[in-house]
């Protein structure tokens, strides 16, 4: 199985938090690819502390990372306006990243469930804390 990994999961796994590099080394070695976006990239290091920079480019380095194709766009927009015609109000970042995993057909690891209220979306369960 594929697994995208949401913003959250990428910040934890790099500073070393909450146990999710070992976490993810576990995932990997049970068969589990690991992917994220190119909007999640730009989070990452939207958000980067400059003594960071090595260790995050080789960490993002080694996951598949999916595009913010034209189709991506459509659905992003498309999902952000029907939540919004159900009076939910969704950042269009989220509705990006929901729309890759949906088309790439990637559960989600995301610590931010509530921002991914798309029925058609899995939502891979992270372990506890």
């Amino acid at each position: 199985m594929q697994i995208l990994l949401d913003t959250s999961v990428l910040i934890d796994a790099l500073r070393l938090r909450r146990g999710r590099r070992q976490w993810l080394a576990g995932l990997v070695r049970s068969g589990h690819m690991l992917a994220t976006s190119a909007l999640n990239l730009a989070e990452v290091y939207a958000g980067m502390r400059p003594e960071e920079g090595t260790a995050t480019r080789d960490f993002l380095n080694v996951l598949d990372c999916h595009e913010i194709t034209a189709d991506v766009g459509e659905m992003a927009g498309r999902l952000k306006n029907e939540w919004a015609r159900k009076g939910r109000t969704l950042t269009l970042a989220d509705t990006m990243v929901a729309a890759v995993a949906l088309k790439q057909r990637c559960s989600l690891a995301t610590d931010n469930r509530k921002d991914f209220p798309m029925s058609e979306l899995d939502l891979y369960l992270l372990p506890l804390e």
